[in-house]
C-alpha cells in the first residue's frame, strides 16, 4: 500500500515503556513527561498501566505476583504532527532514566484509503466522557468495527494524559470524565474506509490515525510470518519491528493465561530485550462478540495486549514461541518501527533518528 496517497497529515507516534516509579528529580518520570506534553499542547497522550513486563535488566514482573504493584510498567503513547513530536523528542529522552522509547509514522486517517485488503491499524482517541446513545462511546465504536468485520478491536482506559493540547489528570474517587481512552483497532483497508463515514457520524470529527501493519495470526491461524526486514535503510539507519499480541484474560496456554505464558517463555528464552502487556477494559477479536468489564470493575472477560519491539533478526527468532503459545487464540501483527531507543543511565541503545525503508 502507498500509504503517502492512503491518508494525509503526517504524524508521529511517540510511546515511552518504564516503570511507574521511575523519577526525573523530585517528581515521578511519567507526571514530569506529562507536564511536558501539556506545556508544548500534545495533540493526544495517553498513559496506560501496565500487568506484566521485563526489560533489558531481565527482571520479569506479572499480574500474578505481588511484586508488580511496587513498580508496574507504564506505558505513554502520544500522537502529534511531526514538527511538535520532533521538537519534543530530545527533552523527553533527556528525563527518562531508564526506559524504552519508540518513534512510529501515522496519519490522521481522511478517508482516502484504497479499496484492497492491505492490512492497517486505526487508533481512535476519546475522553471518557464522550456518550453515544447514553452510554460510553467506545460501546458503539467497538460495535460499528465488529459490524464491519474488523480483525479486532480494543479499548484502553487511560489514567492521565492530554487532549487538544491540555492535561486531562486522573484522579482517586473522581469521574475521571476527560481522561482519554485510546481504541486500537486492526482491520483491512477497505473496511477502514468504509467505517470511517460512520465514525464521523457517530463522534463529530474524532481524531483517528492510521497505520500499516501485516496480520501474522488471526484466531490462532499462521496467516503469514513477520516480514524479513533487513537491520538498517540504505541511510545506515537501524531498523526495528514490532509484533502485537491480542489475546483474552481467559484464553490459557498450559494451564496459565495466553499473556503469562508468552511473557514466562519469551523471558526464558532470552531472546527478545522486552515485553510489555496491557489490559484493555472492552473489545474484541475474530469473529467474537465485543465483551470485556464495565468501567472501574477488573475480571478475567478482558482483552490483553502484549507488546514485544527489537530488531528484525530478534523478532524472526522470537516468532516461533509466540506462534506456539498463540496456536489456538490470538490476534497477531506485525509493524516496522523506524526509530526506537533503549535507556539504562549511560548505556544507549539505538537512535531517535527515523528509518526509512519501503516493504
Amino acid at each position: 500500500m502507498d500509504c503517502e496517497h492512503a491518508v494525509s497529515d503526517a504524524y508521529l507516534k511517540l510511546t515511552t515503556f518504564f516503570g511507574e516509579r521511575q523519577r526525573d528529580g523530585s517528581q515521578f518520570l511519567a507526571e514530569a513527561m506529562l507536564d511536558l506534553y501539556a506545556h508544548r499542547g500534545v495533540a493526544n497522550s495517553v498513559m496506560l498501566r501496565g500487568i506484566a513486563s521485563f526489560g533489558p535488566r531481565h527482571i520479569i514482573r506479572s499480574d500474578e505476583s505481588l511484586a508488580l504493584s511496587e513498580d508496574p510498567p507504564i506505558a505513554i503513547a502520544a500522537v502529534d504532527t511531526e514538527a511538535t513530536i520532533g521538537g519534543l523528542i530530545d527533552d523527553v529522552v533527556a528525563i527518562t532514566p531508564r526506559g524504552l522509547i519508540t518513534l512510529e509514522r501515522a496519519r490522521l486517517f481522511g478517508g482516502e484509503l484504497p479499496a484492497d485488503d492491505n492490512a492497517v491499524q486505526l487508533t481512535v482517541y476519546v475522553g471518557r466522557r464522550r456518550r453515544i446513545n447514553g452510554a460510553a462511546a467506545f460501546y458503539a465504536v467497538c460495535d460499528l468495527l465488529h459490524r464491519r468485520h474488523f480483525a479486532g478491536a480494543t479499548v484502553y482506559l487511560g489514567v492521565d494524559g492530554t487532549a487538544d493540547g491540555r492535561r486531562r489528570r486522573g484522579r482517586f474517587l473522581s469521574s475521571n470524565t476527560d481522561v482519554p481512552i485510546m481504541i486500537v483497532a486492526v482491520g483491512t483497508a477497505a473496511q477502514a474506509k468504509l467505517a470511517l463515514p460512520e465514525l464521523e457520524a457517530l463522534m463529530n470529527e474524532p481524531l483517528v490515525t492510521v497505520e500499516r501493519v501485516q496480520i501474522c495470526k488471526r484466531d490462532g491461524r499462521l496467516l503469514a510470518r513477520p516480514p524479513a526486514l533487513p537491520a538498517v535503510d540504505a541511510h545506515g539507519r537501524q531498523l526495528q519491528q514490532k509484533l502485537t499480541i491480542y489475546t483474552d484474560a481467559s484464553s490459557h496456554y498450559d494451564g496459565a493465561p495466553i499473556h503469562r505464558a508468552l511473557v514466562r517463555r519469551l523471558w526464558e528464552s532470552q531472546t527478545v530485550g522486552g515485553a510489555t502487556v496491557l489490559r484493555g477494559i472492552w473489545g474484541f477479536h475474530g469473529d467474537h462478540k465485543p465483551h470485556g468489564d464495565k468501567l472501574i470493575q477488573y475480571g478475567r472477560q478482558v482483552p490483553v495486549t502484549t507488546i514485544v519491539v527489537d530488531t528484525p533478526e530478534v523478532i524472526a527468532q522470537c516468532f516461533d514461541i509466540i506462534d506456539e503459545v498463540t496456536g489456538r487464540h490470538g490476534l497477531v501483527t506485525s509493524e516496522m518501527v523506524p526509530a526506537m531507543l533503549m535507556l539504562d543511565g549511560d548505556v544507549r541503545q539505538g537512535a531517535t533518528d527515523l528509518a526509512d525503508y519501503l516493504y
